[in-house]
């Protein structure tokens, strides 16, 4: 009888794996695959005592040298800072059975050109995940996003991690890395300047900062559960959302009395708002040009 596809057993098998990096991105990362019975062989880092306590936490791993981890490995995990990309790469004799992938949503795989001039295959693997607390990320994996660039076959390998790791792999075409990263970053550290921007404006009132933090972060939570069942334009709130342009020039007002940026700062925020409230379709045209009116006087 005819065989539809390859056996099991011709699959190709798991590669042994090493992480040249002991950062929070490499620690998380290398846990989680560890974790999924991956086998992660190696670490390597410029703090040896980073490389160790990391290699203490996976069962069959050891920390070396970066190059003695780059021999030992089928396939090797770039977690350095952006900066030293390329210079790692260029740094370590590639062999051509080998991959080699970055972790950085921002870098190009050109800067992996040393390894892929010496034959080895080069991708991308970037978890669109925090990794300010590696205990809390390794929670936060599954059912995040991972970014994946590559070729055949290296790019079905990666997308099986992602699998292995609950995650949802999102394909990036070439020369895409830098736009994706920036407009990623909106959804993370940026959010993070809105609640400094609204516990500036409620300490320039009396109110302590992390008052306004403690009161403001469920709100937060609120916002991003109603666009997650929403979307954005139906988890719209606020005056722009009822067309409320009274409101809309109160706040203008008092923001401008505090001094700064204050009111610069949420006619930008406001006028991005309107295209959502157009989406919406709650409010007319008529309503819409005047609150664009208010924000623009």
């Amino acid at each position: 009888m005819d065989q539809a596809g390859p056996l099991a057993s011709e699959v190709a098998p798991s590669p042994r794996i090493a992480f040249i990096g002991a950062g929070r991105l490499g620690q998380t990362l290398a846990r989680a695959l560890a974790g999924a019975g991956l086998a992660v062989v190696a670490v390597a880092s410029r703090q040896a005592a980073s490389a160790q306590a990391l290699a203490a936490r996976i069962p069959g791993c050891q920390a070396m040298s970066a190059e003695a981890a780059m021999a030992s490995a089928d396939l090797v995990f770039l977690t350095v800072p952006d900066d030293a990309l390329a210079a790692v790469a260029q740094s370590l004799p590639w062999r051509a059975d080998q991959a080699v992938v970055h972790c950085s949503g921002a870098s190009e795989l050109s800067v992996l050109s040393a390894a892929s001039a010496a034959g080895a295959q080069v991708g991308g693997f970037h978890p669109l995940q925090i990794f300010s607390d590696p205990e809390r990320a390794l929670q936060l994996l599954a059912g995040s996003v991972v970014a994946i660039e590559a070729e055949p076959p290296l790019l079905a390998r990666l997308q099986g991690f992602a699998q292995r790791l609950a995650m949802q792999p999102l394909r990036l075409p070439p020369g895409s890395r830098v736009a994706y990263h920036a407009a990623a970053g909106y959804a993370a550290s940026f959010m993070l300047s809105l609640l400094d921007e609204a516990q500036q404006i409620w300490a320039g009132i009396g109110l302590p900062p992390e008052q306004a933090l403690q009161a403001l972060l469920p709100l937060a939570r609120g916002t991003l559960q109603a666009a997650e069942s929403r979307g954005l334009a139906g988890a719209l709130s606020g005056p722009i959302s009822r067309g409320d342009g009274g409101v809309v020039t109160a706040h203008l007002q008092a923001l401008s009395e505090l001094g700064g940026e204050h009111a610069s700062f949420y006619r930008q925020l406001a006028l991005r708002q309107l295209a959502l409230a157009a989406q919406s379709g709650r409010l007319d045209e008529a309503t819409l040009k005047g609150l664009r009116e208010r924000l623009l006087a």
